[in-house]
């Protein structure tokens, strides 16, 4: 088993695993998944170190919640990790209710039989929270996320759920987490603009932000990532290859050579070109490279991967503890693909 590096949350009693296993690959997203598939990927992480794992309403339709929470009770390893999942999506019957409109268009295969709605109120909180907690059988979680409280993801709705936690939901989060019921609340985010904006107004401990800070994208270094920090609010990175052109590479199929699930464009893909040139001559993986560039920043607590086999796990293992040589990240500054800001470290285990 790998010993991977564990980092605290802010002031809770969390810890997390530099490695976390998300679970939306595993709900169905454009792929059908067996149980057994599930069941495999999710031991596997176990095995190779792997200690959070985490989930949302949202995949599968309540489908990842379920399956999560069965393999980790069967297994008898529910005890030693760290769960996560969302709220503001309420699950209702898919043949009396409207699904929420979604960003991304997302196509659940073999879902549970239910739509999901937008609701930030308390009684939407507390029903969402209730609801994870049936579908998982535990009797609490130790992160939630509220899901895509996001100008970018809501658009002409965001004042709308907005003004739904100002009246009532983050009261929900108060009571939940000095109730015990959960140890960390934070915010699941495609952004980062709205984790600030949040963070003004509710006291945060955390956030899972996808594909904001990467080696392709610097911004969080400016502004983001010191007010986090000055905040003690800890960030959980996700979509650390932009969903898909820095883990397949510039030579990858067009179907996953992808910059935030666009096409990847000309400028995008010269970049990796340059990234990977500097891999090969210092023999290392690009998927490497990324996944350490982003867990280097000491407000970065953990990095949390999908997997869709025991093949993904063991790459996405490999990729967060692969000893890095030295001169590589000088390497990449000297090119000015990388900051000279930008913080490194030799490994990440």
């Amino acid at each position: 088993m790998t010993v991977l590096e564990k980092r605290k949350i802010g002031n809770t009693g969390v810890e997390l695993t530099s490695l976390g296993l998300g679970t939306s690959p595993l709900g169905g997203c454009g792929v059908r998944v067996p149980f057994t598939d599930f069941e495999a990927v999710v031991m596997k992480a176990y095995e190779l170190g792997v200690r959070y794992f985490d989930t949302a309403p949202l995949y599968g339709l309540g489908k990842s919640e379920h399956s999560l929470g069965h393999v980790l009770r069967v297994n008898g390893i529910i005890e030693d990790v760290v769960i996560s999942t969302k709220a503001g999506r309420i699950l209702k019957p898919a043949s009396r209710s409207k699904r929420a409109e979604s960003l991304y268009g997302i196509n659940w295969i073999d879902p549970l039989p239910y739509v999901d709605e937008y609701d930030y109120t308390y009684d939407g909180i507390m029903r969402s929270f209730e609801d994870s907690q049936q579908r998982m059988g535990v009797d609490g979680v130790d992160i939630l996320y509220l899901h895509d409280v996001s100008g970018v993801w809501h658009r002409d709705s965001y004042d709308l759920y907005l003004s739904q936690l100002r009246q009532s939901g983050y009261r929900a989060c108060d009571e939940l987490r000095s109730s015990g019921a959960v140890k960390a609340i934070g915010l699941g985010v495609n952004e980062t603009a709205s984790v600030l904006q949040v963070a003004g107004e509710f006291n945060l401990d955390c956030s899972l932000v996808a594909g904001r800070y990467t080696l392709l994208n610097h911004q969080p270094l400016e502004d983001f990532f010191p007010e986090a920090q000055r905040r003690g609010i800890s960030i959980i990175a996700g979509g650390v290859y932009n969903s898909g052109v820095l883990a397949e590479g510039s030579k990858g199929a067009a179907a996953v050579r992808t910059y935030d699930y666009q096409t990847a464009s000309p400028e995008i893909l010269k970049r990796v070109e340059a990234l990977e040139a500097v891999c090969g001559e210092f023999g290392i993986s690009l998927a490497t490279a990324a996944t350490q560039f982003v867990y280097s920043h000491p407000a970065v607590t953990a990095v949390v991967q999908g997997a869709l086999s025991t093949a993904h796990v063991e790459a996405n293992v490999k990729a967060i503890s692969e000893k890095i040589p030295p001169g590589f990240w000088s390497a990449l500054k000297a090119k000015s693909l990388i900051p000279e800001a930008a913080p490194i470290m030799t490994s990440a285990a």
